[in-house]
């Protein structure tokens, strides 16, 4: 999703671009090949965009991708969490992929902007903070393996691994934003 980004690619409603851009990731990862042609007619009814469905079939069939839409992998997860981080406020959201083996977590997060950071300490605040939040939570789930974080920017197909401190830094700051009266 692009939530809080007017940098989001796609003519009018980038929000909508990236519900259908996520529910057809899903799909096609579930799915045989031959059958996304008909998968994007009805998850589009009005026509699927060309370049949302060209962007989603390049993402799912990269080659490098394919641990993110295989066999270990879950779509869609949602989650819900008391945080310490937080003071204890609860984190609620939905995880776009989370890979699960036996050492180790990915939480994966998709996003459709425009522009593409070359760099994890680039990436926007409102990701890296969302992030933080997540590995927050799965560490209490799954205390005995390595979490990991990444952004799948699906205009380019890259997967970026994002620092767990990166995250965790952005979480903290978000966090003391909102217990600070003034910052309002």
């Amino acid at each position: 999703e692009d939530e809080g980004n007017e940098d989001a690619i796609g003519g009018g409603d980038a929000r909508a671009r990236g519900e259908i851009l996520h529910a057809l990731l899903d799909a096609f990862a579930a799915t045989p090949e031959p059958d996304w042609p008909r998968i994007a007619k009805a998850i589009a009814p009005q026509g699927a965009d060309a370049e949302i469905v060209s962007e989603a079939t390049a993402v799912v069939r990269a080659p490098d991708l394919g641990h993110i839409f295989g066999p270990t992998s879950l779509g869609e997860v949602d989650i819900c969490a008391p945080l310490t981080e937080l003071g204890g406020a609860h984190l609620s959201g939905r995880i776009d992929r989370l890979v699960v083996e036996p050492d180790r977590v990915l939480a994966v997060d998709f996003k459709s902007n425009r522009h593409v950071p070359r760099r994890p300490e680039d990436t926007p605040e409102g990701i890296l903070r969302q992030l933080g939040g997540y590995r927050a939570a799965l560490v209490q789930i799954w205390p005995d393996r390595n979490v990991e974080l990444a952004v799948l920017w699906t205009r380019t197909a890259q997967l970026m691994p994002i620092p767990h401190d990166l995250a965790a830094a952005a979480l903290a700051r978000g966090a003391a934003l909102d217990q600070d009266p003034i910052a309002s």
